[in-house]
């Protein structure tokens, strides 16, 4: 209710206010609109969880250091969406959230990683987690996208972990961001009447990337890159595709897969639409994984590829 009723007061305060996300050529939307909505979906988390503490619910150790770095990072990127920062401005802060968290409350080391010196393995897991907050702030680039990639994360873990015998107490941080999204994407579905802006975007990568990073930590890898699949690969491909080109990869731009089907025959609202069926299947697919991890995980890799493909083929 706090998200839904706050990006209902947002639209009205942000357009008086003037902070509108103006089209340009790299935009996927025709007209201005309020941008700022990630201000109701931060609030509306951190009073769940305060919710969640007051009434005793198992919460993950960590979850008030991650909690206080993600507002920390919400105030950071909310200057930059009302006056705009320079790239490293917006960086450095991440690397010293991530640092510290990761000295605060040190994750459990993924097996794969086991034998590395240990400053190793926190560096390894710290560039996974820097690298999962920006691509989620890179993906949120049409409507409804963002808020459909949050809840199948989020109620993709509180799945996974109903089949666990010992769960890591993450479901009920993972519903309340749900929650959150939910009342965001009402506002935020095709057409848009509110954007999520970076004060969004960014301390819910944040916070994502640590849920997931600690559901693989605990032992649950193939969900935890399941669950997130289509972001995954549409950013990596996308990154890796402009750094072979020589460009400037910290610019905005409209070469994702989503964004060319865009661009091409499809609405946002399909497109959207789309990676919330995929994101059901993925669910799914995480749930498989805790007694099949390899049938989960090739399953997972061809459906999002396929879906992947199906976008850059709408653009033709």
């Amino acid at each position: 209710m706090i998200s839904l009723l706050g990006n209902g007061i947002l639209c009205r305060v942000l357009a008086g206010k003037g902070i509108l996300d103006v089209p340009n050529s790299r935009s996927s939307h025709q007209q201005a609109k309020p941008r700022g909505g990630g201000i109701a979906i931060v609030a509306a988390v951190a009073a769940g969880m305060g919710i969640l503490v007051a009434e005793g619910a198992p919460l993950p150790e960590g979850i008030l250091a991650v909690g206080t770095a993600a507002l920390v990072l919400a105030l950071i990127s909310w200057a930059d969406d009302v006056r705009g920062l320079p790239p490293l401005a917006r960086f450095i802060p991440q690397i010293i959230c991530v640092g510290a968290t990761l000295y605060i409350v040190p994750l459990p080391v993924l097996p794969y990683l086991d034998t590395l010196p240990d400053w190793l393995q926190q560096g390894l897991l710290a560039m996974a987690w820097l690298w999962f907050i920006n691509l989620y702030n890179f993906m949120d680039g049409i409507d409804g996208i963002t808020g459909v990639e949050t809840l199948v994360i989020t109620l993709g873990i509180a799945a996974v972990s109903v089949f666990i015998p010992d769960p890591v107490a993450l479901q009920d941080p993972a519903l309340v961001i749900a929650a959150a999204a939910a009342g965001f994407l009402i506002w935020n579905w095709a057409p848009a009447k509110i954007f999520m802006g970076d004060v969004g975007s960014v301390p819910l990568g944040f916070v994502l990337g640590w849920l997931l990073l600690k559901f693989a930590a605990e032992g649950y890898l193939a969900a935890a890159l399941i669950l997130p699949g289509y972001y995954l690969l549409d950013a990596t491909i996308t990154l890796l595709a402009r750094l072979r080109r020589g460009e400037k990869i910290w610019q905005a731009h409209r070469q994702h897969a989503y964004q060319t089907a865009v661009q091409g025959r499809l609405s946002h609202g399909r497109v959207a639409a789309l990676i919330g069926l995929l994101g059901i299947c993925l669910i799914g697919l995480g749930i498989l994984s805790l007694s099949a991890p390899w049938v989960a995980g090739v399953a997972g890799a061809v459906l999002t590829t396929g879906l992947f493909s199906f976008f850059r083929y709408s653009s033709n």
